[in-house]
């Protein structure tokens, strides 16, 4: 069982820059892809990023591609999304998710957080 809290949201003006926390609980942490999805108001949860368990392979959407960077830190625990250059087309609930997978319809995962919201005003 993996339980996971995402901190770091807020509002910010176009152009500007947040940093997202996700802490999780579980032995499964270090061994397991984690990942970043977003929902914005009226459309359908969608795959930002994600990272394998060791941190040696990334994957992004193309949308946010060159403007945010995924991380962890197993000793910590914890996974990361930087976003710079935030567009007000990002502004959505952001999901941390764990032990992400590969399907037949993209990525998906076996465990979430609560989600935190990003705002981006233009």
């Amino acid at each position: 069982q993996v339980q996971l809290v995402e901190s770091g949201g807020g509002l910010v003006q176009a152009g500007g820059s947040l940093r997202l926390s996700c802490a999780a609980s579980g032995r499964t942490f270090s061994s397991s892809g984690m990942g970043w999805f977003r929902q914005a108001p009226g459309k359908e949860r969608e795959f930002v990023a994600g990272i394998s368990w060791n941190g040696g392979s990334t994957d992004y959407a193309d949308s946010v591609k060159g403007r945010f960077t995924i991380s962890r830190d197993n000793a910590k625990n914890t996974v990361y999304l930087q976003m710079n250059s935030l567009k007000p087309e990002d502004t959505a609930v952001y999901y941390c998710a764990a032990k992400l997978w590969s399907g037949a319809r993209g990525y998906k995962a076996d465990y979430w957080g609560q989600g935190t919201q990003v705002t981006v005003s233009s």
